[in-house]
């Protein structure tokens, strides 16, 4: 017999503003912004929610200008034979193009290091490269070196966000972040953490020069649960920098931030063919940011806005099923709920925190891989996944949250073991008011092993509703059978190349799908009750509307 959730909602009970702070993505592979594939990910991003704001790596670096697993360029900056920079914008112009029309904002992160300013020096052997290193020994770690030249960089950046100001205006560029590099804490940074710190400090220079107002912030470290593990370790010794260190441009003390970010992640994989079962676990990105929001609050910076600038599941996004079979779980509904449970959580715990905590989802797509490759990504071959769907619930929702509880609203960060084994599934989520017109209740299940598959019965009770009459009910959801073009992708064969016929089958189930046909119910006395079920790594959303 399976287990009666009780979930419980409060209509009048007002519980604050939900904010859409699940607006953030991001992906490596930067020239994949104007590939055909991802100029319509992007498109349907911008549908969601306006703004969605946009990181990628590599927007500094040099290359040939076409996007491939875990590198891309823009040669936004090179030398002529007598060492004269050429800044270069067409490339980073035409992706900011891309963003902008389609209701997007660049998450600018300043990295990494263009070919002709990166230092030949290996900072951690000691060893040197040719001064003319070529393209795939750049490629290999030039790109992570610190500048030969820092006045250099300061004059890329200045003439950077300058060009930007210019073409885009002030008060469009108020709107956007720029962040400082990627994960300086590992190989992503081959220069001293102290390096680093000068790198900020003329970075920070250079933008504020340029734009006074503009928001300039990091240093997007790695998350780490160990207070004094390496990643712990080089934030702290940024922000003891920032906060009362010598500032290595102006020789002051101290260097302005505007807003803070790290990473944060669930687990790691590797290729492996042998792999065996290896499943995130949802308290282990909850206790990474809980110790590194600790150390930005020790250090009197937690009134800024802090952005997971990555925050996932795992950390291999071009990894996928044929890596290591593990990665398939990103093609199903685990995915989603995994993420519907992570942001939840995370939100409980900013509140607990006092902060204002954004998740980003390093997630996008990959042109030319096999349909449900299993990476890291919203959509495959353009078919949207499970995970997109719930992107698309999210941006329905209203802002104004009111009281809910449930008989099985469990803390992941107080489970006996990384994954919640004694504790079983978890089912909670929000209910917001949308208008005086129309209640939602977003509920999802989600337990960390993909194979438990339990079923809940959800008992709703609702009172002190602001409706009289009737509503109609609509109830969306996403699970194995629903809003899940993964799901018909196998009932197809598992075609990698889909014909056309099955194509036409694996896309129409790709939208949000009702778990049962809309109806009418009458409201008594301000109340409603519904029943019915959730399976483990189920998301359901219930609207109410007044007709």
């Amino acid at each position: 017999m399976s287990e009666q959730v009780a979930v419980r909602v409060d209509a009048s009970q007002w519980c604050g503003v939900l904010p859409h702070t699940w607006n953030y993505v991001g992906y490596d592979e930067c020239n994949y912004t104007h590939s055909p594939g991802g100029m319509a990910l992007i498109e349907k991003l911008g549908r969601l929610e306006k703004p969605c704001y946009i990181r990628t790596h590599h927007m500094l670096c040099t290359g040939i200008l076409h996007g491939f697993y875990k590198w891309g360029s823009t040669n936004v900056y090179i030398e002529d034979e007598e060492g004269n920079p050429i800044y270069n914008y067409e490339t980073i112009d035409k992706m900011v193009d891309i963003w902008l029309r389609s209701n997007c904002k660049p998450f600018f992160e300043l990295g990494f290091m263009p070919r002709d300013l990166a230092d030949p020096r290996d900072a951690e052997n000691g060893q040197c490269y040719q001064s003319a290193y070529g393209f795939s020994e750049y490629q290999r770690v030039g790109w992570a070196m610190p500048p030969r030249d820092y006045d250099r960089w300061y004059q890329l950046i200045y003439h950077l966000v300058s060009h930007l100001k210019e073409r885009y205006g002030e008060k469009e560029l108020k709107t956007w972040y720029f962040e400082m590099w990627n994960e300086p804490d590992i190989f992503y940074w081959r220069g001293t953490a102290d390096e680093f710190c000068k790198l900020y400090d003329y970075t920070e220079a250079a933008v504020h020069a340029a734009m006074p107002d503009a928001r300039f912030g990091g240093p997007a470290t790695c998350g780490m649960r160990e207070p004094d593990g390496r990643a712990s370790l080089f934030l702290r010794h940024f922000l003891d920098h920032i906060r009362s260190g010598i500032n290595h441009y102006s020789g002051e003390k101290g260097t302005r931030i505007d807003f803070t970010t790290f990473h944060t992640k669930g687990g790691g994989y590797c290729f492996d063919t042998l792999a065996k079962k290896q499943i995130p676990s949802v308290q282990e990105l909850l206790a990474n940011v809980e110790t590194q929001a600790g150390i930005i609050r020790e250090f009197g910076y937690d009134a800024l806005e802090c952005v997971l600038s990555e925050a996932d599941p795992d950390g291999w996004a071009a990894g996928g099923r044929f890596d290591n079979f593990n990665l398939n779980f990103r093609n199903t509904e685990y995915y989603a709920s995994y993420v519907m449970s992570a942001y939840k959580n995370l939100y409980d715990l900013a509140d607990r925190l006092k902060m204002d905590i954004r998740p980003l989802a390093w997630a996008f797509m990959f042109e030319a891989e096999r349909c449900f490759e299993g990476t890291r990504t919203f959509s495959t071959q353009g078919i949207d996944k499970a995970v997109f769907n719930l992107f698309k619930l999210l941006a329905r929702l209203g802002t104004r949250r009111v009281a809910l509880t449930s008989s099985r609203d469990l803390d992941p960060l107080s489970f006996l073991d990384l994954n919640g084994t004694a504790e079983g599934p978890e089912v909670d989520g929000w209910a917001v008011m949308d208008g005086e017109d129309k209640l939602q209740v977003l509920l999802y299940c989600h337990h960390d092993d993909w194979d438990r598959k339990e079923t809940f019965e959800i008992d709703l009770s609702i009172c002190n509703l602001p409706i009289e009459g009737r509503v109609q009910m609509r109830h969306l959801r996403i699970d194995a059978e629903h809003s899940n073009a993964y799901a018909e992708w196998v009932r197809q064969g598992c075609p990698d190349y889909p014909n056309e016929g099955q194509r036409t089958a694996i896309v129409a189930r790709s939208g949000l799908e009702y778990c049962e046909a809309p109806r009418i119910m009458p409201v008594c006395k301000s109340a409603l009750r519904h029943r019915f079920t959730l399976p483990t790594h189920g998301i359901s959303l219930l609207e109410f509307i007044k007709i």
